[in-house]
């Protein structure tokens, strides 16, 4: 059939019809969600406590999606505090406007509403979000993000039967108001009253049918304690870490760092009966313990008999398992090619960035750092003072490359980065205690982690060829770890420790990563909606 034009006004129609017939087709899905934020009492010791609930619910809903899908979430602050949400792990590209920290996004103030755009760009796998204002994470908001494979890309398993999410981490039976005031004045925190399975310290359940099997997502949301998970008589197989398909390994427990995520596979073999599922404290003095039901639909008997024990105190026992984990080179991610076809070993490293933690007094009180600058925040997120050319907020290179031997100091401390540059980070701990570090804005891989100071030697025993790549590492007693980063998302990126009291005294710092061509193929435009505050104030964002 031969279409015919007679009028020029027709033929440009047409030609409007098809484009946005063509735009409608091509665009990726969209999610839309409404929460309402607000103070509720919740029971998580069996007592009333304060809690942050959304839509009523603690945890919070979950939000589930697939590769490429749009998330449009209008949150609602009804607290009589500022707030904000972030999101672990989802790596926001080309778009740190929306990450939901205090360096890149206006808090949403109360009464007020913001509506977060996101999209979850060629990612898949288990990740969570959490209030990051203050010390709102003690207190709940959080809840899980499940990014799930589009329908024609293979997943290296079959189907589940079911998928259920175990959002795990310690407990304070304190108000976080009260905790805040503890770090405000100098001090540092108690230890933690209990450990959380789903909100709860006992008494959660999840069924399951005999000889089906099954995939638990583990988030660690706690506030600073490492978790081993465990489920009796079972073993779990790790299939998915962060967004990265990994080695099939087995194991009979998982050690969860604070802000990590993990799948695992089970199937139900045994016996028709109930079974514990325990998380608990690693390297701990005090074990502290929490305990849920894996019940078979059939069960003929329940929870009875010890809590299986799990590690507590054994280093080696962690790094071991560390090292075990490790990328499915013949898996396809987000996108059908293998994920394996990106061959990171090969590429020259561009620049080496050397991290040290610090812990020490500044003006008589409890402080940490990087590098011996201890963040302060500015009174305008940095992100918007960058986009706005606001000077005096902050200064790119406020924070070196590599410890400087001076003593502690207070700073915005950002640091500079080139787009598409390709990176060395090492994090040196020389401390007793387990630390773990976040990237927002990227995964990394994890190449290498030993005892002892990290040398250029060390790089004699990275893994070039299937190192786990995640946004989230930990790094054990008086070591090092060592990642690969490739810098192909343009924003301003939070680095921080995931001991959540360490972030709040200052170690966490800014990475600027860079580019002036000023094209959206780099970075997208500020949203029309953003929020100003600061000296950001009656600036415009850009014509609705």
């Amino acid at each position: 059939m031969k279409l015919m034009m007679n009028q020029p006004s027709q033929l440009l129609a047409l030609l409007s019809f098809c484009s946005i017939f063509s735009l409608v087709v091509s665009e990726d899905p969209y999610r839309f969600f409404d929460w309402n934020i607000t103070y509720g009492d919740i029971y998580p010791l069996g007592v009333k406590q304060q809690g942050i609930l959304i839509n009523g619910q603690f945890p919070g809903p979950e939000i589930y999606s697939v590769t490429n899908d749009n998330l449009i979430i209008n949150v609602h602050n009804n607290l009589p505090d500022p707030f904000l949400l972030s999101w672990n792990g989802v790596q926001q590209r080309r778009n740190s406007y929306q990450d939901g920290v205090y360096g890149t996004t206006c808090p949403i103030p109360p009464g007020k509403n913001f509506t977060y755009t996101l999209q979850v760009k060629d990612q898949i796998g288990s990740f969570f979000y959490f209030p990051s204002l203050a010390f709102h994470k003690a207190a709940g908001g959080f809840g899980s993000i499940k990014i799930l494979s589009r329908p024609l890309i293979p997943v290296p398993f079959p189907d589940p039967a079911d998928d259920y999410t175990f959002l795990i981490g310690d407990w304070y039976n304190i108000e976080h108001t009260r905790l805040s005031k503890i770090l405000d004045f100098g001090h540092k925190l108690p230890f933690p009253q209990a450990v959380l399975i789903n909100g709860r310290a006992q008494g959660s359940a999840f069924t399951v049918e005999q000889g089906k099997t099954y995939r638990l997502r583990i988030s660690n949301v706690g506030l600073q304690n490492t978790l081993n998970f465990r489920i009796q008589d079972h073993i779990m197989k790790l299939v998915e870490v962060e967004g990265t398909h990994t080695v099939q390994t087995s194991y009979s427990s998982i050690d969860v760092h604070v802000g990590q995520s993990y799948s695992v596979l089970i199937t139900a073999d045994q016996a028709p009966k109930d079974y514990y599922i325990v998380a608990s404290t690693r390297f701990t003095n005090r074990t502290l313990t929490s305990t849920a039901s894996l019940h078979y639909s059939n069960s003929q008997q329940p929870l009875s008999g010890p809590i299986p024990g799990g590690p507590t105190t054994e280093i080696d026992w962690s790094f071991n398992q560390a090292r075990s984990i490790r990328t499915n080179l013949t898996a396809s991610g987000p996108r059908p090619n293998p994920q394996g076809s990106y061959h990171y070993g090969m590429i020259n490293i561009s620049r080496t960035i050397n991290l040290r933690s610090f812990a020490a007094q500044v003006n008589g009180k409890q402080r940490y750092a990087v590098n011996s600058v201890s963040f302060i925040p500015a009174d305008t997120p940095l992100k918007l003072a960058d986009h706005f050319k606001i000077d005096g907020v902050f200064q790119v290179g406020s924070i070196p490359d590599s410890p400087s031997g001076k003593p502690m100091y207070l700073d915005t401390s950002v640091m500079g980065a080139d787009f598409r540059a390709f990176v060395e980070i090492v994090f040196q701990n020389r401390e007793s205690i387990v630390q773990s570090w976040h990237i927002d804005g990227y995964s990394f891989w994890v190449v290498g982690m030993d005892g002892g100071t990290w040398t250029p030697n060390s790089r004699n025993q990275y893994n070039l060829r299937d190192a786990v790549s995640r946004s989230t590492t930990q790094v054990y007693p008086k070591s090092w770890t060592a990642i690969y980063m490739a810098l192909d998302n343009v924003g301003m990126w939070n680095i921080r420790s995931e001991f959540w009291s360490r972030q709040y005294l200052g170690q966490q710092f800014y990475l600027r990563v860079y580019s002036d061509a000023g094209s959206i193929r780099d970075e997208y435009p500020i949203p029309k909606n953003a929020l100003l505050c600061g000296k950001a104030v009656g600036r415009e964002t850009r014509p609705l």
